[in-house]
């Protein structure tokens, strides 16, 4: 059974926007924090943007100001908006579900990974 599954990753630009989606499962879509993180060649997983079950949402300072959360509640669907891209956004995003964390930002915590979804931005 897949919980999480991202799409709309892709190639793009400098400067242009890119809307990823995460499909999550009835359990996956219950716990009480859905995030997204990144993971760049030979770098570490990082936290990009997380949201609570009430709406409290928490933004990676790299990526603050130019993107934006949200869900659709009828479809169990996540998404994230990044405008203005950079080569640096360049990463595999995955989309992630825990019940509790002790940070926000602290990937082990986190219960359920989507396969992810690559973003590549180009100069």
């Amino acid at each position: 059974q897949v919980d999480l599954m991202e799409s709309g990753g892709g190639t793009v630009q400098a400067g242009q926007s890119l809307t990823l989606s995460c499909v999550a499962s009835t359990i996956a879509y219950s716990r009480t924090y859905m995030a997204w993180f990144r993971q760049a060649p030979g770098k570490e997983r990082e936290g990009v943007v997380a949201i609570d079950r009430a709406g409290f949402t928490k933004y990676a300072e790299f990526i603050k100001g130019r993107s934006f959360i949200s869900k659709d509640i009828s479809k169990n669907t996540l998404f994230l908006r990044i405008d203005n891209l950079k080569p640096e956004d360049t990463a595999m995003y995955y989309c992630a579900a825990a019940q509790d964390v002790r940070s926000i930002f602290l990937a082990d915590d986190y219960e359920y990974w989507g396969q992810g979804t690559q973003v590549t931005v180009f100069s």
